[in-house]
């Protein structure tokens, strides 16, 4: 595939941007992670609008934007945290479907809040799946590449209309729901209110695979070592220091600390736009 061929090719790509689409489901078993969008509802929104399918893929832009230039004119539209959106130098709406040009560069300017924004195009990102997905899986780096300077992006045959939507919907903030998880009686008594009363805030460990927070430590009365035992999306496990940490979508399949709680899946897009030193409070779900 070249960029005579239709592929878009990236100009500029400062910070981390990869490939997401629904995900890796199934393999957990083969050690596996599932990968797909940290804030899944702002990459569906983003699909939506440029009338695109539920398991196209989306360019996942993390906190410094990208610049690409269309091989091919198709719908865009950038959803997740806000950002400048230009077309050859022309400011142009986030949140909306917009038309880019053959030849024309689109470019995704640094965030003005939160961590992530989303950039579906019609026919969505057609690269070559890897295990059945096009998500990129950044913990063992399975899925394709990290998307840098140069890369080709080749697009889907169908371009849609856009789809017009009446309501743009929005993450939902306040505190993450958490219901207890397997291990509570690890920790000593009364924990799980002291994890719900506890005000943490992130800490530099933020990424796909998981946020470290920082405040009170969990007291262990426990300290036997756990066996490996399986994970899941959401799950917040306690490292010896006792501070928690969140399990994000690149998680391991696996772990040895105990799991205290579990983050409701419907808040995880919460977690996908905080940033270090972000307050962060649970409760109970």
């Amino acid at each position: 595939m070249t960029a005579a061929d239709g592929a878009w090719e990236v100009l500029a790509a400062p910070g981390l941007v990869t490939l997401q689409d629904a995900g890796r489901v199934g393999l957990a078993h083969l050690g596996v992670p599932r990968a797909g969008p940290l804030d899944a509802p702002a990459a569906a929104l983003a699909r939506r609008l440029v009338g695109g399918r539920d398991d196209d893929a989306v360019l996942e832009v993390t906190l410094a934007g990208v610049t690409l230039r269309a091989g091919r004119a198709r719908w865009v539209a950038v959803t997740g945290a806000p950002c400048a959106v230009q077309v050859d130098g022309r400011a142009v709406a986030h949140g909306a479907a917009v038309r880019v040009p053959r030849g024309a560069v689109l470019t995704l300017g640094p965030v003005d809040a939160g961590v992530r924004s989303y950039l579906a195009v019609g026919g969505g990102w057609d690269v070559a799946p890897v295990l059945g997905s096009r998500s990129t899986d950044t913990l063992a780096w399975v899925g394709p590449p990290r998307v840098g300077p140069g890369t080709l992006l080749p697009v889907g045959r169908d371009d849609a209309a856009p789809v017009a939507l009446d309501v743009v919907g929005r993450a939902r903030r306040g505190p993450l729901r958490v219901v207890p998880g397997p291990r509570v009686d690890r920790f000593a008594p009364g924990t799980w209110e002291r994890l719900c009363a506890t005000a943490y805030v992130v800490g530099d460990a933020a990424d796909r695979v998981g946020l470290r927070l920082l405040g009170e430590p969990l007291e262990r009365v426990d300290e036997r070592e756990l066996a490996s035992e399986g994970t899941v999306l959401g799950a917040v496990q306690v490292p010896p220091d006792g501070r928690p940490v969140v399990l994000l979508a690149d998680h391991p399949v696996t772990g040895g600390y105990p799991v205290v709680a579990v983050v409701r899946r419907d808040d995880l897009a919460v977690c996908a736009q905080l940033r270090p030193g972000d307050a962060v409070r649970f409760t109970v779900s």
